[in-house]
This record gives C-alpha cells, structure tokens and sequence, in this order.
C-alpha cells in the first residue's frame, strides 16, 4: 500500500515580474503621491542633465573667486602688414569697407573673438576684437592701409571665468547660462519638495536648510564691507 504525501496546503506560484516594486504611501491622497512620484523623477534626471554644467560653475566659481591663483598665463603676440589701402583710403567714412576689413584680419592672422569696437578716425581706423580669455586691437592707417595688431590670450582658466560671467561669450553661451540656471534652480526647488515628503527628515531638514540661509546672511552682514 502507497503512501500518497499531500501537501497541507496549496501554494500559488505567483509569476515573476523583472519591473521594480511599487510603493505605495497607506493614507496619502493620490494627487499628493503623484506630486512625490514626479518630484523625485524631476530631481534624478535633472541633475543628471545638469551634471556638468553645475560642476562646471562651482569650478569656475572657484577659479574666479582666486584668480590670483592663476595668473602668469598671458601669451601676446604682435603683427604688422598692409591691407588695400582703397578700404579705409577715402573721404566717406561710410564707404570704409568695415567687413572686408574684418575678414581680412580674421583670415591673415587668425584672429578669434567678435568685434566689440570700429572707429573711424581722420587718420586711422581701429578694430577691437573680444572674446573669453581673449583680445586683439588693430589700428590702420587710412592713408597707406599699414596695420598693426596686437594680439592677448590669457590662457584657459581665464576662457572659462569668463564663460561663467558670460563675457564676451556671444548671444548662444547667453542661452547656456540661463537654460542652466532654470535646471539648478528646478533640482534645488525638487529636492525641497522630496523632504516634505519625508516624514522623519522632514523637520531636520527644514531646519538645516533655514539654519544655512541664515549663516550666509550673517556672513554677508558681518564681513561684506
């Protein structure tokens, strides 16, 4: 006689899921779960996109605050020649012939930077060329087309200070500047939204938060002249 063994009860194989549990706050309204849910979505990848725009300020806030650091850098660099004098040689200022004059320069020594600066005198014309960490003054003399420039770069911890002041970095690193000022200010205002949510943090870090705004303003009132 066999002995059938039984099991005392039965037990449902439940399939296995590879998606992530879901957890759910017990008593919380949904709207508030959903404010949690995207605020914590919002905080992650935006400080992943934000990454190295951020590390990039905090480093060049560094480097601005100790320039002093750094300096010695400085290459110059001086050229003379002589463009066709019909540019700049005629009695219309309005008739200087500016872009070609531009593009010349551009294209027979290199120069970088945009033209912040082109006067036209009685007796000569001057171009101003700026740039991040970068300068060039040209003076031509209207009657012959002779020119002398000078040339300045001052090496690349000066191209990123003035990257993060915005410099004569032109109207595209303008849009950097503000796109990355709207993500650090969303991944600050997401994270403050996370620590309401957390019930036992919630208190502890307010009160850090509040305790770091005040030392800063007793900083700024104690030691700002």
């Amino acid at each position: 006689m066999s002995k059938s063994h039984q099991r005392p009860w039965n037990i449902a194989r439940k399939p296995i899921s590879n998606n992530p549990p879901t957890f759910k706050a017990v008593g919380q309204p949904a709207w508030k779960r959903k404010v949690a849910s995207v605020s914590r979505w919002l905080h992650i990848y935006l400080s992943m996109v934000s990454f190295v725009i951020v590390f990039f300020f905090a480093v060049t806030g560094l480097t601005l605050n100790h320039a002093t650091w750094f300096e010695g850098n400085e290459q110059t660099a001086d050229h003379k020649g002589k463009l066709t004098p019909t540019w700049v040689n005629t009695t219309d200022t309005a008739k200087v012939a500016k872009l070609a004059i531009v593009e010349f320069l551009r294209n027979t020594h290199g120069i970088k930077g945009a033209v912040s600066d082109f006067r036209i005198e009685d007796d000569q014309c001057s171009i101003a060329f700026k740039g991040p960490g970068y300068s060039a003054d040209a003076f031509v003399t209207r009657e012959t087309g002779e020119y002398e420039l000078s040339e300045t770069r001052l090496g690349l911890v000066a191209v990123m200070n003035d990257l993060h002041k915005g410099r004569d970095s032109g109207s595209g690193w303008s849009w950097v500047i503000d796109v990355s000022a709207v993500l650090m200010s969303l991944v600050s205002l997401t994270g403050i939204v996370l620590i309401l949510f957390l019930k036992r943090k919630r208190v502890s870090g307010l009160v850090i938060a509040l305790v770091g705004a005040i030392i800063c303003y007793a900083i700024y009132a104690i030691f700002v002249p």
